[in-house]
């Protein structure tokens, strides 16, 4: 069996993530500045969030470097919240929330599908890639030290099997 990563060590980025982002308010003011919204009000108005809550999280997501804070260029009175290279780099994140939203929410139908500009085609599922392209499955990944980086691993067991009862598994991201 493959190597099971320590869920109690801090050399995960899972738990730094879900401090800046790990909750709901968060993402959605993140899917809001993707969208193009930068001003507080366009925020509050969207969104129907507290201005207090609001606040809270537009403060804690510039202090983690996910949005920028800057005055705004025609009226210096007014802030924007730009989303920098850290928020940007939620973009995969998101869309893969988004995704998987659509997919198994309960009687949901999309009223806005997300396309290439280019083709105007639909993007494709957000997946798992390996160094070469190829998509991997869960039961395909495996955890390595980084000293051994290149070092074919052992398949981890308890993947989930369709059909069958779900198992505990041992390994996890």
């Amino acid at each position: 069996m493959g190597m099971r990563e320590p869920l109690g060590e801090l050399g995960c980025g899972l738990p730094h993530a879900l401090e800046v982002m790990g909750e709901r308010w968060s993402f959605l003011i993140l899917r809001a500045a993707f969208n193009g919204l930068y001003h507080f009000e366009e925020f509050s108005a969207e969104l129907g969030i507290a201005r207090n809550i609001l606040s809270n999280r537009l403060s804690n997501l510039v202090d983690h470097g996910v949005l920028q804070r800057t005055p705004c260029e025609h009226d210096r009175r007014k802030v924007e919240y730009r989303l920098t290279e850290k928020g940007l780099g939620l973009l995969p994140a998101m869309l893969a929330l988004r995704q998987w939203g659509e997919r198994y929410a309960d009687n949901f139908s999309a009223e806005l599908v997300l396309v290439d500009c280019r083709d105007g085609l639909p993007v494709a599922p957000i997946g798992v890639h390996a160094h070469d392209g190829r998509q991997l499955s869960w039961a395909e990944l495996g955890w390595q030290t980084p000293d051994k980086i290149g070092v074919p691993v052992d398949r981890h067991s308890g993947g989930y099997v369709k059909g069958e009862p779900e198992k505990k598994p041992e390994d996890c991201c």
